[in-house]
Order: structure tokens, then sequence, then C-alpha cells
């Protein structure tokens, strides 16, 4: 499945249509292919963090299991909470700032393996660390995605 990844951070995913029509497998009918559909999905939307994931893997496929350290995961936390605060930071300058951007890029991937419950988690160990307000998870979704794709662009 070819995920696309749009310039607003929205998803774009194909969907083939019956695809999955049991009846016509039970009754030995025989399953016609539908022309393939898109969907779109946006930051915050169920299910997104989870394509997300999956198109992160897409970019880099054969990479091996996404792994975190201490440091990456606090530069992970310092970038997105720099772009969460001031929209017109520079994704590109706060990356460049690292001295190796690939752990954080490893942290992000982590976060993201876990779904909706670790973009949370996530969401407030930032809060916590920065000492600001908590961001929105969608908002952190999306700000993870513009990272990944900086980083492995």
């Amino acid at each position: 499945m070819e995920i696309t990844r749009n310039m607003d951070a929205s998803l774009t995913v194909p969907i083939i249509p019956g695809r999955h029509d049991a009846e016509a497998v039970i009754g030995g009918g025989v399953e016609t292919e539908a022309p393939a559909t898109t969907r779109t999905l946006h930051p915050g939307q169920p299910g997104y963090v989870e394509l997300l994931a999956e198109w992160d893997e897409q970019q880099t496929g054969g990479r091996e299991p996404a792994t975190s350290t201490s440091t990456g995961r606090e530069d992970a936390m310092s970038i997105v909470h720099a772009v969460a605060v001031d929209p017109q930071h520079d994704v590109h300058r706060a990356i460049e700032s690292l001295s190796d951007p690939e752990p954080s890029a490893e942290a992000l991937r982590h976060v993201l393996v876990g779904g909706d419950p670790s973009v949370k988690g996530f969401a407030e160990e930032v809060a916590q660390a920065e000492g600001d307000d908590l961001i929105p998870t969608h908002k952190v979704t999306k700000i993870i995605s513009e990272v990944l794709a900086e980083i492995d662009g």
C-alpha cells in the first residue's frame, strides 16, 4: 500500500472497495476488483498515527525496528516544543542545530509505533520538560510528521 504524505501533513491512502467481500468468498461467487480510490486522513483523526508510522516505514524500508535513546528523546522533545510554540519556527534549522538528528528521528518513530497513547504520553512529557502547556496530540503528530519528513528527505 503506497501512502502519500501531503504538504499539510495529511496522508492519502489507497482504498480498494470490496477487497474483503466475505459473502462472495463464502457463497462461491467471484470477487471483482473495483477501481482503487483514496482516503485522506489528517492529524488527530483515528488511524492517522498508525498510518504515519507505516508511511515512515515506506520511506526508510528495511531499517531496524525503532529504538529510542534518552538524548535522542530529549532533542526530539525540544524540537517538537520549539515548532509547537512558534509556528514560524523552521524545522530544517532546528534539525541542523543537532549534532546527530538520527537519534531524534528514532525517538519520534518509537513514539509513533506506540500509537495514540504513546503520542499523548510524549505530549505530556514535552509539556512537563519545557514547563509549558500541553500541546494537542494532533498537533504533536503533525510536527512529528514534519520532522521525520525533513530528516529523511
